[in-house]
């Protein structure tokens, strides 16, 4: 496994939920990566965000990590869940909000 790889691996098992991001939380630098913080936000889960602007080793090496194109990439417990687009389905469904519950995510205090 490359180094980019085990860093990769190494923040998806530490962190219950990841987001894989253009920008922060407080600033997302594209629509998609702005939708996936309002919907975890709405969720009212603790997560942690990665900003693949600043490290081109991510922003390349997650999509062959998970096998997925495009950013912001969405993980919970290790399991890649999906895009936004895949977030928002989720997330209307309800389904996003039982993945999390089910999967013990802390809340946002």
């Amino acid at each position: 496994m490359s180094d980019t790889n085990t860093r990769i691996s190494d923040l998806v098992t530490a962190n219950d939920v990841v987001l894989f991001m253009k920008g922060t939380p407080l600033f997302p630098q594209c629509g998609f990566s702005s939708r996936a913080i309002a919907i975890l936000d709405h969720c009212g889960v603790a997560y942690e965000s990665v900003d693949v602007l600043q490290d081109m080793e991510v922003r390349q090496g997650i999509k062959s990590f998970s096998d997925w194109p495009t950013i912001p990439q969405l993980y919970v417990k290790g399991e890649f869940v999906g895009g936004s687009d895949i977030m928002m389905e989720m997330f209307e469904a309800g389904e996003l909000q039982q993945l999390l519950d089910e999967s013990g995510v802390a809340k946002v205090a």
